[in-house]
Formats: C-alpha cells, structure tokens, sequence
C-alpha cells in the first residue's frame, strides 16, 4: 500500500533532516540569510513542521496541533536541540497517522481544500512528500552556502 512508501519516503527525509539542521558547524548559521536568500534553515525546518503537523497531523490524524504560519518565518534563534526534537516529534506524527489510514482513506477527498480544488488524501500526501524534499534540498544548499 502507498502509505508504506509515504512512512520510508518521510522518514528519510525527515531524518535528513535533522542530518541537515546538525550538520551546520555553528548553530547561529541555521538562522543565517544572505543576499537573495529570504528564509534561513531554521525558518524552512520550522515550516517544514508547521506543514507536516498541520495536513498530516491535524487533519487526517486528529492530533489537535494547532499551527502559527505566520511564526514559522518570523521565529529566530530557536535552539537547535528544539528543532531536532520537534522534527523527532514528527516523525512519530507521520508514523502514526499514516499506520491508521486504509485504502480507503486514501482514495477519500482529503477533508481541507488546500489548491482551490478538491483532491484525493493519496495525491495529497505525495505532494507533502514532495514538499519536504523540495524544502529539505533548499536546506542542504542553504548550509553548503553558509
């Protein structure tokens, strides 16, 4: 079943993740931005929960999180051990909410418009995965850069 593939794919790159965010030398870079580039790590790894906790979490595993979009962008110098934890927090989310979903869950529309149209939950959690991927290659150059 999908929901396989989606747990190996999120919790690749989520892990990445945490890899990425642990890689910087100096914790203060993660919140570094420089010329051109308007979102530090940090601010992207933040987003990158707010997202997963939000269209994972929230709507389809009932978690009751409850996201601050806005604080995702503006939020500085949040420790990095804060952003490891709440990244291991998610994955336990991702985890726990893709292990309950059925087949029919899947093909079920997802309960939130989101693109201004209605999609299947199955389409919608390939488009989270390839969200994370997208934002996790920002982060790798954003460190490489920096």
């Amino acid at each position: 079943m999908l929901t396989e593939t989606l747990k190996l794919l999120f919790n690749r790159d989520l892990n990445k993740l945490k890899v990425e965010i642990e890689s910087y030398q100096n914790e203060s870079q993660i919140w570094v931005i420089d010329k051109n580039i308007s979102n530090s790590a940090g601010n992207l790894c933040l987003h990158l929960i707010g997202n997963i906790n939000t269209y994972i979490g929230t709507e389809l595993g009932k978690t009751g999180y409850v996201r601050n979009r806005p604080l995702e962008f503006s939020l500085k110098d949040i420790p990095r051990s804060e952003l490891i934890s709440k990244i291991d927090e998610t994955i336990l989310v991702v985890n726990n909410t893709l292990d309950s979903l059925t087949e029919s869950d899947l093909q079920a529309i997802y309960p939130q418009i989101v693109f201004e149209k209605e999609m299947t939950t199955e389409f919608f959690l390939v488009h989270l995965s390839t969200h994370l991927a997208y934002h996790l290659g920002q982060i790798n150059y954003h460190r490489r850069l920096i």
